[in-house]
């Protein structure tokens, strides 16, 4: 059973809805603004950097890569994910936030659930990972909950893997 649906490239979890930034919602974080509809704690500063890197791609936030998450109920913005694209060599990275305010609901883990199963049926996708700081263990909760398995760790970082086992 699927964890999503997609209605045009927008996707549906039970509580959330995956959006591709808007360019407007791109230039009012890289501007320092707000919108009405995000939560009082959105952007954070992860999502004020994620802006940032969308804002200096030429072809924008593209069709696969970076998306605020909504929560349905009440439509607000309260955190962002993001699929790191291109992939390289079939690999591709996930990353996420999600709003202080709102962390501890299991939003984390059902937007990143979706993503990476909609990574995976992309046709240039076999595995997707996400580097997780050890000193960041709730992250690592995050992503064994949405399935990605440990894979190998270093000094100061995991990689967490789904797919395919990446070459290295």
């Amino acid at each position: 059973m699927s964890s999503f649906s997609s209605i045009g490239m927008d996707l549906y979890t039970d509580r959330l809805v995956l959006r591709l930034w808007s360019s407007d919602e791109i230039a009012t974080v890289v501007h320092g603004r707000r919108m009405g509809h995000w939560a009082t704690d959105f952007p954070a500063e992860g999502d004020r950097v994620i802006a940032g890197v969308i804002d200096e791609q030429p072809e924008g936030p593209g069709a696969f890569g970076h998306r605020l998450v909504l929560e349905r109920e009440s439509g607000l913005a309260v955190g962002s994910i993001s699929l790191f694209w291109p992939p390289k060599d079939g690999a591709i990275e996930v990353g996420y936030g999600i709003a202080a305010s709102r962390q501890g609901r299991g939003y984390a883990t059902e937007a990143t659930r979706a993503l990476v199963e909609f990574a995976l049926n992309l046709p240039d996708v076999r595995t997707v990972y996400a580097d997780i700081e050890l000193s960041n263990p709730a992250s690592a909760r995050v992503v064994e909950k949405a399935g990605l398995r440990l894979w190998h760790d270093g000094a100061e970082t995991a990689r967490f893997v789904v797919g395919a086992a990446p070459s290295e």
